[in-house]
């Protein structure tokens, strides 16, 4: 196959790529905790990748709660001197929950308490709760609109690749999802270097790899100006990149997307950051997607192209078990 040296695809460029998929929890998984996420999610995918690809550091890619959780596992590892990530990217997700913008209005004591009664009933949270939830927070554009063209106007919808993914809804468990709404969203314990991992408080600042960071300009989940506040609370070089789109669609932004623009400041930690206003007023606006910004700067931190390793590794006990994308695709 012939590669064009601007694709934006990884694997094509290069880049041997280890994708995690997750489990869709039900009612046998309640009493999975964050940590447990953390230990046989991040720390195991980590080990596997290690065996199978030694002795070589790994960009970390962390999207939503996979982003907040790949940040409490990186400070982990900082803590403990393991040199096993060379550099975290995240996209759309929040170290700092102080200001969780319009979804704070669905997260206080009373809201937790109440889904803590429901969970507890089903051992999950249902993602039907969840999906709602978002729709209400931008109801003009994910309910109203839709049920004026589909209903009174008569005009059925497409369905697309990115609508089936996004109407792929997961659940959450119910011991992970109550310590992540009491301990990130109300109590704010990772931005006050109190959250404790091993009976250890770990901070971001204890992770001294280079960040590249994506905020999308309509996100109604991870609002960009609180997803900009890590620039405030990381003590190495932070790329920071706000895009068009919402908290889907413009992180999903191939090149060819139409009408894309992104504006991108590396912030130095010796640096005072600029307030959110002034990144905007200051920052020069790119036409295009953030894709390819992204792919030079993972190349200028990594090492050159090398033979990308056989699937899996049998003989250290990590054989392909089925084709993709796997068994957990499929869940229902």
């Amino acid at each position: 196959m012939r590669v064009s040296p601007t694709s934006p695809d990884l694997v094509e460029q290069g880049f041997t790529v280890f994708i995690i998929s997750w489990k869709n929890p039900d009612q046998w998984d309640r009493d999975l905790s964050m940590d447990d996420y953390r230990r046989s999610g991040v720390m195991a995918a980590l080990a596997a990748i290690n065996t199978i690809v030694p002795e070589k550091a790994v960009h970390g890619v962390g999207y939503c709660i996979g982003g907040t959780l790949l940040m409490i596992a990186a400070a982990a590892m900082a803590r403990k001197r393991d040199p096993r990530l060379a550099s975290l990217t995240l996209l759309a997700a929040q170290a700092d929950f102080s200001e969780p913008g319009e979804l704070g209005l669905f997260i206080d004591e009373s809201q937790v308490n109440f889904l803590d009664d429901i969970m507890w009933e089903t051992g999950y949270l249902d993602g039907r709760r969840m999906a709602g939830a978002f729709q209400l927070l931008r109801s003009h554009d994910l309910i109203w609109s839709k049920s004026v063209r589909q209903y009174l106007q008569g005009q059925r919808s497409t369905m697309t690749d990115l609508m089936a993914w996004n109407a792929d809804a997961t659940r959450l468990p119910y011991r992970m999802h109550s310590e992540y709404l009491q301990r990130l969203y109300l109590d704010n314990e990772f931005a006050d270097g109190v959250f404790e991992v091993d009976d250890d408080a770990v901070h971001l600042s204890d992770v001294k790899v280079p960040f590249f960071v994506v905020g999308t300009e309509k996100d109604h989940v991870a609002p960009w100006p609180s997803v900009y506040k890590i620039n405030r609370m990381a003590r190495s070089p932070v790329s920071f990149l706000l895009t068009s789109g919402g908290h889907n669609a413009g992180i999903v932004s191939p090149p060819d997307h139409p009408r894309r623009r992104y504006r991108v400041h590396t912030h130095q930690p010796e640096e005072l950051m600029l307030p959110p206003d002034d990144f905007l007023d200051q920052t020069p606006v790119h036409e295009g997607s953030w894709w390819p910004e992204w792919l030079t700067w993972l190349r200028a931190r990594s090492g050159n192209k090398a033979k990308p390793p056989a699937m899996g590794a049998p003989s250290r006990g990590h054989a392909p078990l089925y084709d993709a994308p796997g068994r957990y695709a499929h869940q229902k």
